[in-house]
């Protein structure tokens, strides 16, 4: 991971310039706050000479001597003038800081939901979930808190460090220079701690990631894990990651944690040597016992700081590996979308044409090569072949999930890359393997096939998927929450709900995707005459295994290795006794002898 640099920065500062009226009052208020902390030794010096003063006096036994409470009060009065607008300045500069880094986070995760919806389904297929879902999370969390615990205690810092030298200046720079060249050696000490410590705070980020992905992969596939048992290996997974995470967690936190001591060395030297030429100073007459007590105190408003941001190290240099990667996900290609020359009409035929499609994930070895199909209107398309034959991969195609090499998929001659993805996914309804539902009422996942449908619409597109029945017998009926894992109904039923969703979208065109393979023989004939309903006048291309649900079709394609190799009807493929017989025969082997 690359260090980051000043032009990542300045994005960080794109969201922040957004409430830049908050942002410039904080950073004023600020200033004014180191300002009022500074003065306040110069204050406390003022009153501590007037009183050793006023001593010296009594004890050389001036006449009239004694404590001059007249100028202390009045002293006591700025004092505590100054301690009120400290607290004043630090209270609201905190709380327009804070408005401003949680607006802008809250725009930053915006911007990734964004970023998320337009990235190609390429990007899903090679990181895990939950590392995406870590640096939408945890990434811009730790963003939004180093933002807000250390962007004004480094400001501070490196305003109550500057101030201090000038009043060290002003009141003696002998004094002072021996203080400046004690700073560049904590800067030199702390800057190699860091340089030592950032490859572990990167690591840990990384690690970070993958155990959430790891995580979240382990509780979905939960039942799997345990079917199996395979309870063990997802252990001795989850201790590797988790024993890297935590060996880089702990360098990063050692390492950094040693940046307060080694500051904490050259604080108490300086505070030693200042003291010391002080007094020297101060017996010599060169300088009064205030000023020599103001010089020790700015020892510490110097040296302060420098520990302040020592101790904030862990939280920047985890925010440096955060920035990266939230950066990383916002640079990511997004989809391409060629000139829009054209859009569809409202009404399509349904028309589908692919001419001399070429498509390969590895450019050195396609996957499809001149795959070429004319589908009319209202015509079942079936699909078959082998795993890893296309059959999924033509479907993407289709649907511009990815985009083909060469050649051209059309809709009613329409060339599918010179329409927008929102145009063309409009006129498509699916019925996935993987029934997707979420946490919701029956009736608004119906409805997520089209938001606006009536209630009626609903009881209408459950009916015809056959599922309106089962929905009567549920408690709640159609108000019955699906829970979010959609484990309070069956599978079947899940796939039943997916059919109706896509009928209540009225796609003209339907893609079915081993709709039925994980369904018992029950259930496959109560979806397979759903699916022949929400099937009629529409185009219709379906992918299947089991060879006894496409019987029907108006034309089945025999896939393998990304090449249409037979095409026909059911029954004109068997008579030909090539791969399509050899595929059909073997399910049913069994049951012939």
């Amino acid at each position: 991971m690359k260090k980051v640099d000043k032009k990542t920065l300045l994005r960080v500062w794109d969201y922040l310039k957004f409430y830049k009226l908050k942002f410039f009052g904080s950073i004023l208020l600020t200033i004014a706050m180191t300002i009022l902390n500074v003065l306040e030794p110069f204050i406390i010096g003022f009153a501590i000479t007037e009183i050793g003063r006023n001593v010296s006096d009594m004890l050389k036994g001036v006449e009239g001597a004694g404590i001059n409470y007249d100028y202390l009060s009045k002293v006591l009065i700025i004092y505590f003038v100054r301690a009120l607008l400290f607290q004043a300045t630090n209270l609201y500069s905190q709380l327009f800081m804070t408005d401003v880094v949680q607006d802008a986070m809250r725009d930053l995760r915006k911007d990734l939901s964004d970023k998320l919806n337009r990235l190609p389904i390429a990007y899903f297929d090679r990181n895990q979930f939950g590392d995406i879902l870590s640096k939408v999370t945890n990434d811009v969390d730790s963003i939004g808190n180093a933002l807000q615990q250390s962007l004004l205690q480094v400001l501070n810092a490196v305003l109550g460090i500057t101030f201090a030298l000038i009043m060290m200046f002003a009141i003696s720079w002998k004094l002072a220079l021996t203080m400046v060249v004690l700073i560049p050696l904590a800067t030199i000490l702390s800057k190699k701690i860091t340089l030592l410590s950032q490859p572990y705070f990167r690591g840990q980020a990384k690690y970070l990631g993958q155990l959430n992905g790891f995580v979240q992969e382990s509780l979905t596939g939960f039942s799997i894990i345990k079917l199996y048992g395979k309870e063990e290996d997802a252990f001795d997974e989850f201790h590797s990651i988790n024993e890297s995470l935590k060996k880089n967690g702990f360098k990063a936190a050692f390492i950094s944690g040693l940046l307060s001591p080694a500051v904490a060395l050259v604080t108490n030297a300086s505070y030693i040597i200042i003291a010391v030429l002080g007094i020297l100073q101060a017996m010599a007459g060169a300088m009064t016992i205030g000023n020599v007590q103001a010089m020790v105190q700015y020892v510490w408003q110097v040296n302060q700081p420098i520990s302040t941001i020592t101790q904030l190290s862990a939280i920047i240099q985890s925010a440096a590996s955060s920035i990266q990667r939230v950066f990383d996900l916002l640079d990511q290609e997004e989809e391409v979308q060629a000139e829009v020359k054209m859009s569809l009409p409202k009404e399509i035929r349904g028309d589908v044409t692919f001419e001399n499609v070429c498509f390969s994930y590895d450019k050195e070895d396609p996957l499809i090569k001149n795959f070429n199909i004319d589908v009319k209107s209202g015509e079942t398309v079936a699909i078959v072949g082998p795993t890893g034959a296309g059959k999924t991969t033509m479907i993407n195609l289709l649907m511009r999930f990815y985009e083909v090499d060469s050649g051209a998929i059309k809709i009613d001659g329409y060339d599918t890359k010179e329409l927008t993805r929102a145009d063309l996914r409009s006129q498509f309804g699916m019925v996935l393997q993987d029934a997707w539902l979420y946490k919701d009422t029956i009736t608004g996942n119906i409805r997520f096939g089209k938001l606006d449908a009536t209630f009626e619409e609903v009881v209408d597109a459950a009916t015809t998927a056959n599922v309106h029945h089962f929905i009567q017998t549920l408690g709640a009926g159609y108000e019955t929450v699906i829970n979010q894992e959609a484990s309070n109904i069956s599978l079947g039923q899940k796939q039943l709900l997916t059919i109706a969703r896509a009928f209540i979208a009225d796609p003209k065109i339907l893609i079915l995707d081993e709709a039925t393979s994980s369904v018992d023989t029950r259930l496959e004939a109560l979806i397979q005459k759903a699916m022949k309903r929400i099937m009629q006048g529409r185009t219709s291309f379906v992918i299947a295994h089991r060879l006894s649900t496409i019987r029907d079709a108006d034309l089945i394609l025999v896939m393998d290795q990304g090449e249409i190799i037979e095409h026909g009807k059911h029954a004109e493929l068997l008579e030909r006794k090539g791969f399509y017989y050899d595929l059909y025969t073997s399910q049913f082997k069994n049951v012939s002898e």
